[in-house]
């Protein structure tokens, strides 16, 4: 199975994990706060390939992040 998120940039954490609404904003996947509560209660974004409406979900290096928009997948790793 190949990676589904090759070209997904690595973004940098300062502690070992991160919740998953700052995370968004931190990946600039999404603009705000709000933004992100919102994308992560309609069921938009994917945490290692599963759909996860938890914005307090804690993250570690290695996550993948994938937020389903109009315009296509946009995608980061936990770093």
């Amino acid at each position: 199975m190949s990676d589904p998120t090759p070209d997904a940039p690595r973004v940098p954490i300062a502690d070992d994990e991160i919740r998953l609404g700052q995370f968004l904003k931190l990946a600039d996947l999404a603009e705000s706060g709000s933004e992100a509560r919102e994308l992560i209660a309609e069921g938009e974004v994917r945490v290692n390939g599963e759909v996860d409406v938890r914005r307090g979900r804690r993250l570690v290096r290695g996550d993948v992040v994938v937020v389903a928009t109009p315009q296509g997948d946009l995608s980061a790793v936990v770093g």
